[in-house]
């Protein structure tokens, strides 16, 4: 698997390069050290992973994922601050390691992304995945639902929790998007920004919107909002 290290501390990439030679299926494949480096890194070398700093001269490792064209690799978030993490994982970032890193929690984080299968294989996501026929248990408070996967027309990230939308019900559930999302397919659901995901058979309208993006209206009158990547990213896996 290919690696990219995007920190603007040299002793940082040269401690991750020391830690990663004994994972021997992880290539690194380049460094950079500013968000421009690394989007040039990423157009010539596409790396199945990044391990990404969030605080950088110029823009912030955010700054980079929101400027990526395409599906995004995998994200491995190194950085010295903890207050990062909540938005970290709106990016559905893998891990979020704090520097100097743990060889356990990078090997911890290493194994998170073999069972996702990045780069090849089923993983043990793609095992446990929910089909559109499936039911799942739903319950907030004293209230409880048993919800065909296929009537979830929307989730949405509330910080740790995601608030799930079906039928004339949307409560809140103690798992977070990145979680949730893992479970369902993604032929049939899709990420249209850090927040939401979209089950496409509700998909009811779409139209242009802003800075190359489009607004998606769900049936049932929801509308979301796809940012420019995610509008490529729609366009080329819904067309012809």
């Amino acid at each position: 698997m290919k690696a990219l290290l995007i920190d603007d501390e040299r002793l940082a990439r040269n401690e991750l390069r020391r830690l990663l030679a004994a994972h021997h299926d992880i290539e690194i494949v380049g460094e950079a050290v500013d968000v421009e480096d690394a989007l040039e890194k990423c157009a010539a070398l596409k790396p199945d992973l990044l391990f990404l700093d969030v605080q950088m001269p110029g823009a912030d490792g955010f700054a980079l994922l929101e400027r990526l064209e395409g599906p995004l690799p995998a994200i491995i978030f190194t950085t010295a601050y903890d207050e990062f993490a909540v938005k970290a994982f709106e990016f559905n970032a893998l891990d979020y390691l704090l520097k100097p890193v743990d060889p356990n929690r990078l090997v911890a984080a290493l194994e998170k992304l073999r069972l996702r299968g990045t780069g090849g294989g089923d993983g043990e996501a793609a095992r446990t995945r929910l089909s559109l026929d499936d039911k799942v248990f739903v319950r907030e408070g004293d209230h409880c639902w048993f919800v065909p996967v296929k009537n979830i027309r929307l989730l949405e990230s509330e910080g740790n929790y995601t608030r799930v939308h079906f039928d004339d019900n949307k409560p809140q559930l103690f798992r977070s998007l990145t979680a949730m999302e893992e479970r369902l397919d993604p032929r049939h659901f899709f990420r249209a920004n850090r927040k939401q995901v979209i089950n496409l058979a509700w998909v009811d309208g779409i139209e242009p919107w802003f800075s190359g993006g489009l607004l998606v209206r769900l049936k049932g009158g929801l509308k979301v909002e796809l940012s420019r990547r995610q509008a490529q990213d729609f366009r080329e896996r819904m067309s012809l």
